[in-house]
């Protein structure tokens, strides 16, 4: 089973009560079946389809703590970028516990689908890295400016690992995202529709 990198360098304004991830954190309870469905020989991807080599902390973003009380996330923290990032620009990958349905935390805020098929997610409420951070862009701008795509990261020589990965917007037919995002912009993604309503039933 893929061993989690746990030590090594933390990004500035890291909570001291989470854990920084260097690369994801498999649940003991997933079985073979569902692991050989995330990590697999190189060899078995198309040629067409980019590996990524990606470690943290990542220099291109910044975790920021938010004091705008007109901010959703007011007293909590956000994640800007520290340059401009172009169009289609991958930013980093979404780190954090990757379990089954058997292994869920119903309640977590922090919980991405890895792979709908297979039943797995990525839970970064207790470990992850600075991606825990990305807020949803209601209540902040009018639109997103990235969003969330599937990726392969080398894990090994001959191994890589589906993950998922945050990335700019690409630009649009009509070219109205072009500019990216600018240094000191805030990184934001749609949690879509169904996030909101599972977390208005777990308040009622």
């Amino acid at each position: 089973m893929p061993s989690s990198k746990l030590l090594g360098a933390v990004p500035k304004d890291w909570p001291s009560d989470k854990v920084y991830l260097h690369s994801s954190s498999f649940s003991k309870k997933l079985g073979k079946d569902k692991i050989d469905g995330l990590v697999f020989s190189i060899s078995d991807l198309p040629p067409t389809i980019q590996v990524r080599k990606t470690s943290g902390p990542y220099s291109s973003v910044r975790i920021m703590p938010v004091a705008d009380v007109a901010h959703p996330a007011n007293g909590q923290h956000a994640l800007c970028a520290t340059q401009h990032l172009a169009p289609d620009t991958f930013i980093l990958p979404y780190l954090g516990y990757v379990h089954d349905q058997t292994d869920a935390d119903q309640a977590s805020d922090y919980d991405l689908s890895l792979d709908r098929e297979l039943g797995i997610g990525v839970d970064a409420s207790d470990i992850g890295n600075e991606a825990r951070f990305i807020n949803d862009y209601r209540g902040i701008s009018q639109a997103p400016n990235a969003e969330f795509r599937d990726i392969f990261v080398a894990i090994a020589k001959d191994k890589v690992e589906k993950s998922v990965g945050v990335f700019v917007l690409s630009a649009g037919k009509s070219g109205k995202r072009a500019k990216g995002v600018g240094r000191g912009t805030e990184i934001l993604v749609s949690y879509g529709k169904g996030f909101w309503t599972e977390r208005q039933l777990v308040q009622d």
